[in-house]
């Protein structure tokens, strides 16, 4: 994938423990006190938790651009919009739990329905949040902020892509960004750098981060099939290096995966999707979160409607379940979200489509 200018170490064999692991949510950090010295109308709020959201780096260098709500996420949407009506760009943040989660009638009432921009950092998402367990491990977020009207969903897959997404969202649409609210999906623990400050991102757009170097074959002659890839993997979020590493093992056992980086489920990619529909015929869809009303059903309501022959679909990802404490790791394989569980995904799709 030398088009997209990956990091080679995901990709050439290097040992996990040998890949740089950063906090995805610090590249929201970093991509917010770039917006705000680019943009003096960005200002920042808070609700009790400046260092965990990242935004403490913002608070210190625009002290005048950033106001502590305290623990009342609803102020927080709220305000927010306000500010948004007076011309500011405001970013908001907490632990995604509270933040949509909490402040979700705010949210949809007074930043969407009135479609004031607003910026939603929702930190701290998933089952990897580990220790805090499963009140705050916010497997729904996806959910309930893709179906209000008018907002962004945006859910980065390493660092980098969560600071070129935040400065992106900063823009206006003109200018490559979009007028519309946005929710960030933040992950909390560190995870493995997958692209490089050379790799493209846009609002709006997946792409292909693994591409096997064989093709699907005839398992009776041997021959290459019609449909050049046995399988598509459509996979989000800090999953997104998982899904690379179950591709590749699957390509060592003779079955051709292309994996798709789904950074952003709303505005959804249609023509991506309906070419990695066509080119498998299978997909597997990969996401820290609720099967239900996430990453999946946003891929199968795509396809049902645009895709000429919707394809196999597979789920990975919470299976109507709350999350529990749990070292982070531990409770990926313990939800069903592991390598090895989307391998098995995997497998279990192509029988469904080879049937």
């Amino acid at each position: 994938m030398n088009d997209l200018h990956l990091n080679p170490k995901v990709f050439d064999g290097t040992p996990l423990a040998d890949i740089e692991q950063i906090y995805i949510r610090k590249g929201f950090g970093e991509g917010l006190l770039k917006a705000g010295e680019r943009d003096s109308s960005v200002v920042g709020l808070c609700a009790d938790l400046t260092e965990s959201t990242q935004m403490l780096a913002f608070k210190q260098k625009f002290p005048e651009r950033f106001v502590e709500m305290g623990v009342a996420e609803q102020n927080l949407a709220s305000v927010a919009s306000g500010m948004a009506a007076s011309g500011k760009l405001p970013f908001i943040t907490s632990y995604a739990m509270f933040s949509p989660g909490r402040n979700w009638e705010q949210i949809r009432t007074t930043i969407c329905y009135n479609d004031r921009k607003v910026i939603i950092a929702g930190s701290h998402a998933g089952v990897s949040v580990g220790p805090d367990g499963g009140t705050h491990q916010a497997l729904e977020d996806i959910a309930i902020t893709r179906v209000i009207p008018n907002i962004v969903v945006i859910v980065p897959c390493d660092t980098i892509e969560a600071r070129k997404a935040t400065l992106a969202v900063a823009l206006a649409a003109k200018d490559g960004g979009t007028d519309a609210p946005v929710y960030l999906r933040l992950a909390r623990e560190k995870s493995p750098v997958i692209t490089t400050e050379d790799t493209p991102f846009e609002i709006g757009k997946a792409q292909i981060f693994f591409e096997p170097k064989i093709q699907s074959k005839d398992a009776d002659s041997g021959k290459p099939n019609a449909i050049p890839y046995d399988l598509g993997i459509v996979a989000s979020g800090a999953l997104v290096y998982k899904a690379i590493k179950a591709a590749q093992a699957l390509e060592k056992e003779g079955i051709a995966v292309k994996v798709l980086n789904l950074a952003t489920i709303k505005p959804i990619d249609v023509d991506a999707l309906v070419k990695l529909s066509d080119e498998t015929g299978a997909l597997v869809t990969v996401e820290e979160h609720q099967v239900h009303g996430g990453v999946g059903s946003a891929v199968v309501e795509c396809l049902a409607a645009n895709a000429s022959r919707p394809p196999v679909v597979e789920f990975v990802g919470a299976q109507d379940r709350f999350g529990q404490s749990g070292l982070p790791e531990e409770v990926i394989e313990h939800y069903g979200m592991g390598e090895g569980h989307i391998i098995e995904a995997a497998k279990k799709a192509l029988g469904r489509k080879n049937a």
